[in-house]
Formats: structure tokens, C-alpha cells, sequence
């Protein structure tokens, strides 16, 4: 059951984080482009950067022990 909500949690998170850049990509692509950059300009909105894992150690699978 563990093992079940751990990866179910896994899941979700990679999710997330696929909405999050995908959401971002849309963002800085409007804020670039005519008519919405001249918003953008005006209010000074800035450009989102991905959420990415830079280390490997990031990367690592996390290990359960009890």
C-alpha cells in the first residue's frame, strides 16, 4: 500500500511539474508576442525560467527505509 501511494505521489508530482513548464512555455511565448508584448513591456513582466533538476543528485530515486 506503501510502495502504491509513493509512486501514485510520483506521479502527480512529475505532473505538476510538466503543468508548471508548460504553463511557463505559454507564458514567456505571449509575453513575447504582438499585441500581448506591448503589455508585457508596459508593466514590465519578466521571463520565467523551467523548472528543471540541475544536479544529478536531485535526480536520484529517493530510498524508503524503516
Amino acid at each position: 500500500d506503501l510502495q502504491n501511494s509513493l509512486k501514485s505521489l510520483e506521479t502527480e508530482i512529475a505532473n505538476s511539474r510538466k503543468y508548471y513548464n508548460g504553463t511557463v512555455k505559454v507564458y514567456n511565448v505571449k509575453r513575447e508576442v504582438f499585441p500581448s508584448s506591448i503589455i508585457a513591456k508596459m508593466f514590465k513582466f519578466e521571463k520565467r525560467e523551467l523548472f528543471e533538476l540541475e544536479s544529478a543528485e536531485e535526480r536520484k530515486v529517493v530510498k524508503v527505509e524503516f
